[in-house]
């Protein structure tokens, strides 16, 4: 699979968030597709899966972080009616067959900062958005079409993870500051930022829970799990399991 080398980005698209002052656009029928921004680093030893690493090893963990990528990215390129991007932390090689225009580069700042001003850039051609994490290869095309049916009626959808967090959060506007302050990481994430939709006026749904891939623990439930999944789910994900004889036991 060709590897895509993302360029620094330019003064104009670092100021994404400066230039967007608005909170996205109001409801509306969806003309054309919705963004769907997948989070990532590039897959660089020593620099992602960390708390993986410690047990399996850099090397391994980068080579993980890419097939777990690899299998979202091919999720989310199935579905018509939505766009594939990019969110990337930083500049360098992924290991998959992106168009430039569709790679948007991350700010600097907190989690918070960066994911908000990806929505933002999301909302100025399209009607809603969605952020959505690399490490979650069991998330489905189901999964995502309900975020999508979703933000149809309402401004917001998240998909929670069973540790505190979220997997994934769509929404139609972005006001400024939306999740400033939330405590990133935690058993209370999740409960925070749905709080703070709350606060802002955004009536938001839920989707099925789907773990994310950060420990040794998550790796042996992953693997339990697609022991019992149609092998189209998370085939890139499954052949690294191959490789290097990884066993839940």
């Amino acid at each position: 699979m060709p590897l895509y080398q993302v360029r620094k980005a330019s003064p104009s698209e670092q100021a994404c968030c400066a230039s967007k002052q608005n909170g996205g656009v109001g409801h509306a029928p969806f003309v054309t597709g919705i963004p769907i921004c997948i989070f990532a680093k590039p897959p660089v030893p020593g620099r992602v899966k960390t708390r993986l690493a410690q047990s399996i090893g850099p090397a391994q963990a980068a080579k993980l972080a890419a097939a777990m990528l690899r299998d979202v990215w091919s999720v989310v390129a199935t579905l018509t009616e939505v766009v594939p991007v990019l969110a990337a932390a930083q500049a360098g090689s992924f290991g998959i067959d992106v168009p430039a225009e569709r790679v948007w580069l991350q700010q600097s700042g907190d989690l918070g900062l960066r994911i908000e001003c990806i929505l933002r850039r999301g909302l100025e051609t399209a009607a809603a958005v969605v952020a959505l994490g690399a490490d979650t290869p069991l998330v489905t095309a189901v999964h995502l079409r309900q975020a999508i049916d979703c933000l149809k009626s309402g401004d917001a959808v998240v998909g929670p993870c069973d540790d505190g967090g979220f997997y994934l959060l769509g929404v139609r506007r972005c006001p400024p500051g939306l999740l400033f302050g939330i405590n990133w990481s935690t058993e209370h994430t999740l409960r925070e930022t749905e709080l703070r939709l709350r606060a802002r006026a955004m009536n938001s749904a839920r989707i099925p829970t789907v773990f994310d891939v950060d420990t040794v623990a998550d790796l042996q439930r992953l693997c339990s799990e697609l022991r019992n999944l149609p092998p189209e789910i998370a085939p890139q994900t499954r052949q690294w399991l191959d490789e290097t004889a990884w066993s839940a036991s």
